[in-house]
């Protein structure tokens, strides 16, 4: 077998680097759109072996460069995750070189709907890691994420790595003509698609009723938030932030994951400070806590009504596993090194809250996951909330990362979705993908700052496409690979 060359290397490594680069800023969007060239140029004329080796080097690089945070976490977990997560970019290489030998037009959908297909399982197999989709590299390009609504995150993933494909192709010297007529054509549909939600379809029309709704970012050190001694602190603080955002009268004031500085059925006093602050203000609150039932744990979302009772309660139905769980902890007891901590239990309901309007709440990582944010749309929520705490990891680019998918989590079910994180992204995202009123301070800072921030949000009047069909688009990629498979086994025999 040929031997892997440093050229080979550097152009896998290459590719990683600038695939990377825009999920390190939402501003370098573009980059994507020719990020994969070094990788596939590289693959070219490979036997599948090293196809597989390349590619996963490139995954190794590209995941270190992207998740690199977790450390402050587990070094450990972290290096297991780079290595598990890279296994798919080789699959990917693995999947490319089936086209090494004929570069037809059919290579030119091939690619990206292994791509997709890779990632969807990716997204749910071992509970899932829906990370840093390539789809997610263009959260702030919002004409080209509006087909969101049809196709989900999916279909931007597809259009990149298409694109990245016919550039490969047509550098190759490949069917010019037709390539060029081919993106010509899915680059008019889907911009001209995108500028038409975007300037044509409204998010907020007179038609639709509004509600004022205040987020609060308490910035509290991750250090801090279980100290007991810190709790005044903590309870002061938000105390403050919220008797600020009262003062526009919203119908609805939100806090962060795990808020309170304490657990809801041992420390009744410290939740009497917040269901007392509730009735000062004569304000809805919505308060991440931890929970008790039993010997059970949960990590919740808490309504709280003017009057300053608890009038419901959402557990947190997906849980992060080796943050709030270990899987397989007793079949392999050697996990809890990992990152020991202790069990959290699964919710098992889709709480919708009815007040103002009807919204379900996303805490943590849950907003990475479609499928829980159309099933809350579904029961007939109005608008999504998403409540996290990231300050686990620093001031890296963990916090823009995690908010790429709330923003597509907007677009893809047609509906607001408001966010209160514990040291930022804090603010509210408009259904086509729209960042309203962040949370900032005085120098534009979005992470690891206090504050409030309050808007206006619309409750729609029709659901997406995507919202009523769900993953129609990952399933035609499926029946697509399937097909060119099917094809090319036939022209061989």
């Amino acid at each position: 077998m040929k031997v892997l060359t440093a050229q080979d290397i550097f152009l896998s490594v290459f590719s990683a680097f600038l695939l990377s680069l825009p999920f390190s800023s939402g501003k370098l969007w573009i980059i994507s759109w020719f990020g994969f060239l070094p990788l596939f140029s590289g693959l070219r004329n490979k036997s599948g072996l090293q196809a597989f080796l390349l590619a996963y080097i490139c995954g190794v690089v590209f995941w270190s460069f992207t998740i690199y945070w977790l450390v402050h976490v587990t070094l450990l977990g972290t290096v297991i995750l780079i290595l598990y997560l890279a296994f798919y970019f080789g699959l990917f290489g693995s999947l490319f070189f089936t086209t090494n030998t004929e570069l037809r037009i059919s290579a030119l959908f091939f690619i990206p709907s292994a791509w997709v297909l890779l990632e969807y399982v990716r997204s749910y197999l071992f509970t899932g890691f829906p990370w840093a989709l390539i789809g997610f590299s263009q959260y702030k390009n919002l004409p080209v994420i509006q087909i969101s609504d049809i196709t989900g995150a999916w279909g931007v993933s597809f259009l990149v790595v298409f694109f990245n494909s016919a550039l490969y192709l047509i550098w190759h010297g490949r069917m010019k003509l037709r390539i060029y007529f081919i993106c010509g054509a899915i680059l008019v549909l889907s911009l001209g698609y995108g500028f038409y939600k975007l300037n044509r379809d409204p998010a907020c029309s007179p038609d639709k009723s509004k509600v004022n709704i205040a987020v609060i970012q308490g910035n509290i050190p991750q250090h801090l938030k279980w100290d007991v001694a810190a709790r005044d602190f903590i309870l002061n603080r938000y105390k403050e932030l919220t008797s600020e955002a009262a003062k526009d009268n919203p119908a609805l004031i939100i806090w962060p994951e795990a808020s309170v500085p304490g657990i809801l059925g041992d420390d009744e006093a410290v939740f009497e400070q917040v269901f007392s602050l509730s009735r000062t203000l004569n304000a809805n609150l919505l308060v991440g806590a931890v929970s008790r039932k039993g010997d059970s744990y949960f990590n919740s979302a808490l309504f709280i009504d003017k009057s300053g009772g608890l009038s419901g309660v959402y557990h947190k139905l997906h849980l992060v596993p080796f943050g709030e769980f270990i899987p397989l902890k007793k079949t392999f007891p050697f996990l809890q090194t990992i990152a020991p901590i202790g069990d959290i239990q699964p919710g098992r309901e889709y709480t919708i809250f009815d007040k103002p309007g009807k919204f379900g709440v996303l805490i943590c990582f849950e907003d990475l996951f479609p499928e829980l944010s159309r099933r809350f749309v579904k029961k007939g929520a109005d608008f999504l909330v998403n409540i996290t705490n990231d300050a686990w990891y620093k001031e890296t680019g963990a916090a823009a990362q995690h908010f790429s998918a709330s923003v597509f989590r907007a677009v893809e079910n047609g509906v607001y979705l408001v966010r209160a994180a514990n040291t930022g992204i804090s603010g509210f995202v408009d259904p086509r993908g729209r960042i309203v009123s962040p949370v900032r301070d005085a120098r534009g800072k979005e992470i690891f700052v206090r504050g409030f921030s309050s808007a206006d949000i619309c409750l729609p009047a029709a659901r997406s496409f995507y919202n009523r069909y769900g993953d129609i688009f990952v399933l035609l990629c499926l029946l697509l690979d399937i097909c060119v498979i099917i094809i090319r086994k036939l022209r061989v025999h």
